[in-house]
This record gives C-alpha cells, structure tokens and sequence, in this order.
C-alpha cells in the first residue's frame, strides 16, 4: 500500500442500501434504468436515487457490480451504494469488484451478501485526487469498449434493416410495382429490382426469384471434437453452439464463416470474422453454387427457426435434413453481390471494433487490480493505455 493511503473497513467507507420492488419494468420504456441481482432489467419513470451511482447484487447465484452515471432504480434483490466519507463514485465501483464484494455468501441456503459481512471487510482508499485518477484511467478503457459496442449495435442494425427491407419485406420491388423509384436507392441497384410479384409455394415473391429448398444452396458440415484441455494457446477462435468458448493454435475452417448450434443451444447463429474452429456440437456453413454469399446467408438463416428442427433424442439437437428442407427465396446473383458489397465493411468494421475491445478488457482486467492494489502507480498506467490506444 502506498504510504498516503488509508486502510479502514467497508462499513467506514459505505452504507449499502435496500433496493425497492418494482412492478411493470420489463416492459415500461421509462427513462431511468432498473437495475436487480445481475444488472439491468428494465426501466421506470421513477428513480429510487441520483447518480453516479454503484450498485451491487443481493441475492442469487451471481450477484454483479454495475455503475449508473444518471439516476436509477434498484429493487430488493440489490442494494445501491451511498458513500460515508468523501470518495469518487466510479473509483468506488472499481473497489467494489476488486474486493469482490459480490462473492461474500453469509452461508444461507439462497446465496446472499449481507451488509455484516461486507461491513467487516478491510479496503485500503486512497487520496481523493489520486481514486478519481484511477477511475479516469480505467473508465476510459471501459467507455471505448461501450462505444464499440454501440458502433457495433448500429452497424448491425443498418446491415440486418437493409436485409429485410429487400428480401424479406420486398420493399424495392412494391416501389416500383406502384410506379415509385425505391427510396435512396441508385438507379443501376434498383434496376436489379423486378417491378411485380408471383405466386410460389411459399407465397408471393418477386418475380423471377427463385425459390430452393435450403439443401440447395449451403451444406451445414459437422465441427470437429475439441476438448477443453486439449486447445493449445493460440489466436484461433473456438465455437460451440452458443458462440465462441475459446482459444486454439490451429484452425479447422478457413473464415469468415458462419457457425450453427446444433447440440445444447440449436439453431443458434454465429458469424466467425476469421479463421476458426467449430467443435462437435455445431454445424458450419458451405455455401453452395446457388448462393455465394455469405453475408447473405448469415441473415437468411436467422430467418429460420432452425431451433424447432429438433432431433428425436434427450439432448436438444438440430436436425440439419430437416433444416435441408426449408424453404428459401433467392434473388439473382448480381443482387446478391451487391449486397455483399454494402455487408462487407460492417461485419469488417465490427470485428475490428471487437478484436480492440478484447485487447482494451484485456489490458483493463491487468490494471485494475495493481491501480487498487497501488503496485502499479497511475503515470505507469497511463503509459500502458497510451500504447494500446494510440
């Protein structure tokens, strides 16, 4: 511990206070969020208390630590932290998590952190000055991989919008079958566009779009076994049938590709932006002749309830010769790579955006135990965070 700190209890430092039951907020889009045991779970009109803010879990299995800059709602499952002496409010959040208040259980049979238990604990505070020095550098690390994660969320937005608007909604084609050129769209793109519709065995589709049972136009390839301990330390990224779970040396298909959950979470879908390694419980994805396109695929997938084609057996599992037999409308193959052009950038950008947060949560993870601890001072951190971000 540096020698201007100060070494007290919890209880000197902070009250932690009752949260308040809340009815309606799964479903309410009032402006102030609600906050339970594992975080976010809604929001109100009314908040319980001003922000900044921390909050901390109560009860359950995984009781989390989350900070609110705005006022919030907090209900009886969590408390919310008020503090006793002069401290700053996001450095405190970062003390809260490396004392790992969260994981103190008073041994009950409903796992719980009690305010004894935590009051009794000793922290070590530093000045003032120095905690909102600390907090600066780690709350820029977090704030750029909450960008990130929004530029995603929109980027995804734009490319999914654009997806359904032509080929599920049709809309360029109901445009121009009303005698309308279709909204900020080039001329040469709408072209590509037929004007009317035709009756198919799955409704009325554009004309001359063609419609193909799922068998033809991709092949789901089983993944391959990959046990836990056997993954070397490596950049390849490991999927299973909820997403990525892991590292390995060595790669079994060449990215970007898509993955299918076919054990455990079927019918889930994953995009793979590099090379990577599907286990035993997915499928991946080969497109075929029909449909080159990945980007395209990746969305119409998403269009299938893949997860109802279950296999008869104990362990929830995806049939893929059920999957062959759906049902899907394709469009001609000079729409399709206009398309890609337009998908490209965005899942380019968003896995660019993904592969800094891994590093910038990486390098945060490292700090912030050495920035609360005091073994690493905050001239050292901010060199370590210069480097990662310039």
């Amino acid at each position: 511990m540096a020698g201007d700190w100060h070494c007290c209890t919890w209880g000197d430092a902070i009250s932690l206070e009752y949260g308040k039951a809340l009815r309606g907020h799964e479903g309410s889009t009032g402006r102030y969020r609600v906050f339970g045991s594992n975080g976010p779970i809604g929001w109100t009109d009314q908040a319980l208390t001003q922000g900044p803010g921390v909050i901390l879990g109560r009860k359950g299995a995984y009781r989390g630590v989350e900070f609110s800059r705005d006022p919030f709602h907090v209900i009886d499952t969590a408390y919310y932290v008020l503090p006793r002496m002069e401290l700053d409010m996001r450095w405190l959040y970062y003390a809260v998590k490396h004392y790992r208040l969260g994981e103190i259980d008073d041994g009950s049979p409903i796992p719980s952190t009690t305010r004894a238990a935590v009051y009794v604990q000793e922290l070590e505070i530093p000045p003032l000055p120095e905690q909102k020095r600390i907090a600066h550098i780690l709350g820029t690390l977090d704030d750029k991989i909450e960008l990130n994660r929004r530029m995603n969320a929109t980027l995804e937005g734009i490319s999914r919008a654009i997806f359904k608007s032509w080929f599920v909604d049709f809309d360029p084609v109901r445009q121009k079958a009303a005698g309308k050129q279709p909204v900020g769209m080039e001329a040469q793109t709408a072209a590509l566009f037929p004007d009317s519709f035709e009756d198919s065995e799955i409704g009325e589709v554009p004309k001359g779009w063609r419609v193909m049972e799922l068998g033809d136009v991709l092949e789901l390839a089983y993944g391959k076994a990959l046990k836990a301990e056997d993954r070397r330390t490596g950049g390849v990224p490991v999927f299973g049938s909820n997403g990525e779970v892991g590292l390995h040396d060595q790669s079994l298909v060449k990215g970007p590709g898509i993955v299918v959950g076919r054990k455990g979470n079927p019918g889930v879908i994953t995009w793979a932006s590099s090379d990577f390694f599907p286990i035993d419980t997915t499928f991946y994805v080969v497109p075929k002749e029909p449909c080159p396109s990945l980007y395209y695929l990746f969305y119409a997938l998403q269009s299938h309830d893949l997860g109802s084609l279950g296999a008869d057996s104990a362990v929830p599992g995806l049939n893929r010769n059920m999957a062959y037999m759906s049902k899907q409308c394709l469009p001609p193959k000079q729409l399709l790579t206009v398309y890609e052009t337009l998908a490209m950038p965005v899942f380019t950008n968003t896995h660019a955006n993904s592969q800094q947060s891994r590093t910038l949560a990486a390098l945060r993870d490292t700090l912030l135990p050495k920035l609360l601890s005091g073994e690493v001072r905050v001239p050292e951190a901010e060199e370590a965070v210069e480097e990662v971000s310039g």
